[in-house]
């Protein structure tokens, strides 16, 4: 009934309607008997009971006896008065004192509450003492087993109720951090998607569209010249089909599928049609070398070796400035390695430029993330005028250690 007390539910709120039904029952009882009994003072026993049962009746309507102890205390005071007054008019007053000590363990701090209750069982014996004009150990039985069972139920309700708080305060962390565990993983796919999506768009979208550039850029300088037409329109049948080939990457992407360039075929024949298209496309001869036995590939594998094949021969055409390009695939057991060289003239690896998305410069960082990814490792041997070497391996892991990188 007070603030300190534990927040009613609906099986509290039922014990407090029994307890208000046994304090109601009590003191009618003792009216009725004091009635039919014919005892004296018979008048002031009803006038007694009635008036015990409007001062506890005024407590649960008070709102001050719900917030504070210091009313709730009061109150407790002044039922006890009254069912003093009682129990010193009839014996029957006596069986009052059971759900009095109900009330004071409920409603005053713990020190208090045994100390009412015991005060409380004290003025039980002493009062039904005298009114059988004798003492007995019988007579303290009643009260004090009472009192005992009293303070035994209701230290059992609020270790219960702490208890039962305690496990529903855990229950709301595990829910609040399974939340955030949830919110944290979606953001983690989210970040990998991305990741995903941008190393896909790096090696296909945006070197496709890189090729297309130089051939443009190329029927753009053959227009001057006498035999214009012809090459320009090669140049520009080259930039058609290279836009094509682009168009079925984005739509890919949309669709989640695998790369076209490796749908029924393998992974030697889509290296060796890539190494066809970009001698063809460019001035550079690209050749394909396929050492040791195949050995079955996981989608990310190939989705892997393919890309960055792709990326190694992009930045040859556009950067090295070279005339040929060897690229080796090998199986080495229990390894898989793919090496790209070219004579071209090369760079300092240390002295490399920062990524922007106006210039790129994401390839190499992309190319390492992918092998890193497999468990892999990216080697690049280059030095100025020297041409350039890189060589990723991959380890032949189990499908079900890649796969779901190949399909989120």
């Amino acid at each position: 009934m007070n603030s300190a007390a534990p927040a009613l539910t609906p099986t509290t709120r039922a014990l407090a309607w029994c307890l208000h039904l046994l304090v109601i029952g009590l003191l009618s009882l003792a009216a009725v008997r004091a009635v039919t009994g014919e005892r004296p003072h018979a008048g002031w026993i009803i006038a007694a009971s009635v008036l015990c049962g409007l001062t506890y009746a005024a407590g649960p309507v008070l709102p001050g006896v719900r917030r504070s102890r210091r009313a709730a205390a009061l109150w407790l005071t002044a039922v006890g008065a009254c069912w003093t007054v009682l129990l010193a008019l009839s014996a029957d007053g006596v069986w009052v004192a059971f759900p009095l000590y109900f009330l004071q363990l409920h409603l005053l701090p713990r020190r208090a509450g045994v100390a009412a209750v015991v005060a409380t069982a004290v003025v039980a014996i002493a009062g039904f003492a005298v009114h059988q004009d004798s003492f007995s150990a019988a007579m303290a039985i009643g009260p004090a087993l009472g009192a005992a069972v009293a303070v035994a139920v209701v230290w059992g309700y609020q270790a219960l109720y702490r208890e039962s708080e305690h496990r529903r305060r855990l229950i709301e962390e595990l829910t609040a951090t399974r939340a955030d565990l949830a919110a944290a993983q979606h953001t983690a796919g989210v970040l990998a998607e991305r990741d995903r999506l941008a190393r896909e768009i790096h090696d296909t979208l945006a070197q496709g569209l890189s090729s297309i550039q130089l051939l443009l850029r190329a029927a753009e300088r053959a227009l001057p010249q006498a035999q214009a037409p012809q090459n320009a329109a090669r140049y520009v049948a080259q930039a058609r089909q290279a836009a094509a080939d682009n168009l079925a990457e984005a739509r890919r992407f949309v669709a989640a599928l695998t790369p076209p360039t490796l749908e029924g075929t393998t992974l030697a024949d889509a290296l060796e049609r890539l190494c066809t298209t970009t001698s063809a496309r460019h001035r550079i001869t690209a050749r394909f070398h396929l050492t040791g036995d195949p050995a079955p590939l996981t989608t990310a594998h190939e989705v892997a070796l393919l890309r960055i094949a792709q990326s190694a021969l992009a930045n040859t055409v556009r950067h090295a400035g070279a005339t040929t390009a060897e690229v080796t695939l090998s199986y080495l057991g229990d390894h898989v390695a793919l090496d790209i060289v070219d004579d071209g003239h090369g760079f300092d690896p240390t002295l490399l430029p920062a990524s922007d998305p106006e210039t790129g410069g994401y390839g190499l960082a992309v190319m390492r993330a992918r092998t890193q990814a497999l468990g892999g490792a990216l080697t690049i041997e280059s030095a100025p005028g020297r041409g350039t070497a890189l060589a990723a391996r991959l380890p032949l892991t189990p499908p079900s250690a890649t796969e779901p990188e190949a399909h989120p």
